[in-house]
C-alpha cells in the first residue's frame, strides 16, 4: 500500500516536472517572438531616425543601418525652413482638434439616441446604419456630392464628412447601455430634458470610452492625406501627411521661394530631407499616445461589453 502511494507520488511530481518544464520550452519561445516582432516594428523607426540625421552625400552610398556615419542637422534645417511644412502642421492641428471635437460629440447624441429603447423607428435606422458600414456609393459619387455641397477646396471637407462613424456610434451605444436606467429615470423625474441628461449626466460619466472614440477619431485625422489628394487644390488646405507625401515622392525640397546656402544643400539629399520631414510629423504622436494608453485600454474594455 504503502509502495503504491510513493509510485503514485513520484508520477505526480514527475508529470507536475514534465509540464513546468513545457510551460518554462512556452514561455521562452513566446518571449522569444515577441522580441522579433518588437523589433520588427521598432527598426523602421530606428532606420528613418538614423537617416534624417546623416549627411546627405554620405546616406546616398549606402550602409547605415543603425547610427548615422557623419551626424548632420542640416536635413532637419532644410524641413524647419520650409514654409509648406508650418501651414501643413496649422492645418492639421486645426483640423484635428476641431474634427475630434465635433466629431465625438455628434456620435456620441446619436449613439444616446439609439440606446433607447422608445427611439420610434430604431430597427430600420439601426439596419440602415449597418448597411453603409458595408456599403458605399463609391469615390464619383462621392466626389460630385461634395461638389455640390460646397465642400470641394474648403476646409470644411475636412470636418462635416467626419462627423459621424457607425462603429463609434456602436461603441459608445454599448458603454451607454452598460449605465443603470434608474439614472435616466430619476433625472427625467426632477425635470430634465434630453439634452440635458446627455451633457450632465451621460458624458462626465463616459469618459473612459469618449477618451478612446476621441484618439481613434484624432489620429485618423491627423494620418489623414486622402481628402486633400481628392478634394482640394489649394496648397494652404494641404495636411500634414499630404505634404509629406508630396516630399517623398517627389523629392523636391527646399520649397520653391526657400533660398539656401549652396554648402548646405551640397549636405542634403531629397532621401534624407524626406526621413527628416517623417520624424517631424510622427512627434506629437509620440508624445500624445503614452499619455492616454491607460485610459484608451480601458475604454476599449469598456466600449466593447454589452449591455
Amino acid at each position: 500500500m504503502v509502495t503504491k502511494k510513493v509510485y503514485k507520488k513520484n508520477q505526480l511530481m514527475i508529470g507536475s516536472t514534465g509540464r513546468k518544464q513545457k510551460k518554462h520550452l512556452f514561455d521562452w519561445i513566446n518571449v522569444s517572438l515577441l522580441l522579433v516582432f518588437s523589433l520588427m516594428s521598432v527598426y523602421p523607426l530606428i532606420y528613418v531616425l538614423a537617416g534624417s540625421f546623416s549627411e546627405g552625400a554620405d546616406y546616398i552610398n549606402g550602409g547605415i543601418w543603425l547610427f548615422p556615419r557623419v551626424f548632420s542637422l542640416e536635413n532637419y534645417n532644410v524641413v524647419l525652413n520650409d514654409i509648406r511644412l508650418w501651414k501643413a502642421y496649422g492645418i492639421t492641428i486645426a483640423r484635428t482638434i476641431l474634427g475630434t471635437i465635433t466629431g465625438v460629440i455628434f456620435t456620441a447624441i446619436v449613439a444616446y439616441a439609439m440606446s433607447r429603447p422608445n427611439l420610434i423607428g430604431k430597427p430600420v435606422i439601426y439596419r440602415f446604419f449597418i448597411f453603409t458600414m458595408f456599403f458605399g456609393g463609391g469615390l464619383i459619387p462621392y466626389f460630385l456630392v461634395i461638389n455640390v455641397l460646397g465642400l470641394f477646396d474648403s476646409f470644411w471637407v475636412y470636418i462635416i464628412p467626419a462627423l459621424f462613424s457607425v462603429y463609434n456610434m456602436l461603441v459608445f451605444v454599448n458603454f451607454f447601455k452598460t449605465i443603470p436606467e434608474e439614472i435616466h429615470e430619476s433625472a427625467v423625474m426632477d425635470g430634465a430634458s434630453e439634452f440635458r441628461i446627455f451633457f450632465s449626466i451621460l458624458l462626465p460619466l463616459s469618459g473612459p470610452v469618449v477618451s478612446t472614440v476621441a484618439l481613434w477619431i484624432a489620429v485618423g485625422h491627423w494620418n489623414s492625406f486622402f481628402e486633400t489628394m481628392i478634394y482640394t487644390s489649394n496648397e494652404n488646405l494641404w495636411t500634414l501627411q499630404y505634404y509629406l507625401m508630396k516630399v517623398i515622392n517627389e523629392s523636391s525640397m527646399p520649397a520653391p521661394g526657400v533660398s539656401l546656402p549652396v554648402e548646405l544643400l551640397n549636405k542634403v539629399a531629397p532621401e534624407t530631407v524626406s526621413l527628416a520631414a517623417i520624424i517631424i510629423s510622427v512627434i506629437p504622436i509620440f508624445i500624445i499616445y503614452p499619455l492616454i494608453l491607460k485610459t484608451l485600454t480601458k475604454g476599449v474594455v469598456i466600449g466593447s461589453l454589452k449591455g
